[in-house]
C-alpha cells in the first residue's frame, strides 16, 4: 500500500514511517522540517509547509496515495493558549491534506485528534460519544474538535472514509520536545526542579508503540473500521506527581518537585475507555506506564 504521512519528523510520525517501511508499504513523509531521527525517514519525506496553499499546488500531482495518515499539527496545549494562531494553523494544514485527498482521489484518510476533546467533565472514563463542543478548553481542543468536523464534511460531501484516532499523552523515543515527560527526564538528569501544573492531574499516558499499533490496526483494518472514531490509549491513570517520582527514582536525581496549580486550557483528569478500539481493531496496550517510562528513560540516556 502507499501510504503519505503528514507530519513525517514529529513523534509518533517518525515511528509509524519506521514500522510501515519496515512492514514493507511504500511511505511518503510530508513535514515543513526534516527528520532528525532516522535516515530512512528522512529519506522519503518532503519538505512542505501544508499551511501554504500556493505552495501546495505544485505539489498536488506528486501526492497520490492509497491511504493518508494526518499527524501533523502543533500539539502544546498552552502554547496554544498563549499563541491562537497556532491553533489556526492546525486547521489549516487539515484542509490542505483534505483538498489533496480530494484532489488525486485519495478515499481513505487517518485523523490524528485528541483527548483534550472531551474537556474537563469529571467522568471516571471517556467513551467516543462524549465529545461536546460547549466542553472546549482551549483553541488547541477547538482545532481538534473542528478538524473532526472536517473530516466527517469530507466523508459526506467526497466520499472520503476516516478512521478519526483520539490519542492521550504519547511519550517515548523520538521527542525531544518540552511535552511534560521528555521535559522532566531533561530537568532530571539537571538535577533542576520539575514543575507540576495541578497536584492532582492525572493523565493516561499511552506508550508510542502501543500508539502506533493502534494505527497500524486501523490501516489493517479500515474497510472494518471506516468511519468512525476510536480512543488510543491504556485505560489506566497516571498522576504527574507519580511521572515525576518515577523520573526522579530511575535517573537518582535529586530534583525538588514543584506544585502549582493547572493551567488555562489544560485537562486535569482523564482515562480512557478503549472498549470499541479493543472490539474493532483488537487493540491492546502492551506497555503499562512504569514499564514504558523506564524503556523511555533508558531510551533518552542513549540518545
Amino acid at each position: 500500500m502507499r501510504i503519505l504521512v503528514t507530519g513525517s519528523s514529529g513523534t509518533i510520525g517518525t515511528r509509524l514511517c519506521e514500522k510501515l517501511l519496515e512492514a514493507g508499504h511504500d511511505v511518503h513523509g510530508i513535514d515543513w522540517l526534516p527528520n532528525k531521527w532516522l535516515p530512512a525517514v528522512q529519506s522519503i519525506t518532503t519538505l512542505i509547509d501544508l499551511r501554504d496553499a500556493k505552495a501546495l499546488t505544485t505539489h498536488h500531482s506528486q501526492l497520490k496515495a492509497d491511504l493518508v495518515v494526518h499527524l501533523a499539527a502543533n500539539a502544546r496545549v498552552y502554547e496554544l493558549v498563549e499563541d491562537p494562531r497556532r491553533a489556526l494553523d492546525n486547521l489549516l494544514t487539515l484542509f490542505h491534506t483534505l483538498e489533496i485527498c480530494r484532489a488525486n482521489g485519495i478515499r481513505k484518510f487517518v485523523f490524528a485528534s485528541s483527548r483534550e476533546s472531551y474537556g474537563n467533565t469529571g467522568a471516571p472514563s471517556y467513551t467516543e460519544d462524549m465529545v461536546r463542543v460547549e466542553h472546549c478548553e482551549s483553541p488547541y481542543t477547538a482545532s481538534k474538535v473542528g478538524g473532526e468536523a472536517w473530516v466527517h464534511a469530507y466523508t459526506r460531501c467526497y466520499g472520503i472514509d476516516h478512521i478519526i484516532f483520539r490519542f492521550s499523552n504519547v511519550y517515548g523515543m523520538y521527542d525531544d520536545s518540552q511535552r511534560v515527560v521528555p521535559q522532566f527526564i531533561r530537568r532530571a538528569k539537571e538535577g533542576a526542579p520539575l514543575m507540576i501544573f495541578g497536584e492532582d492531574k492525572r493523565l493516561d499516558f499511552t506508550y508510542i508503540d502501543d500508539c502506533v499499533d493502534g494505527i497500524l490496526a486501523g490501516i489493517h483494518r479500515f474497510e472494518t473500521a471506516k468511519n468512525a472514531t476510536y480512543n488510543i490509549a491504556t485505560g489506566q491513570g497516571t498522576t504527574l506527581v507519580h511521572l515525576a517520582q518515577r523520573v526522579k527514582e530511575l535517573l537518582r536525581s535529586p530534583s525538588p518537585l514543584t506544585i502549582r496549580e493547572s493551567r488555562t486550557g489544560e485537562i486535569t483528569q482523564y482515562v480512557a475507555n478503549i472498549t470499541r478500539a479493543r472490539s474493532v481493531l483488537g487493540f491492546a496496550p502492551r506497555t503499562p506506564f512504569d514499564q514504558g517510562i523506564e524503556k523511555a528513560v533508558e531510551w533518552y540516556k542513549a540518545h
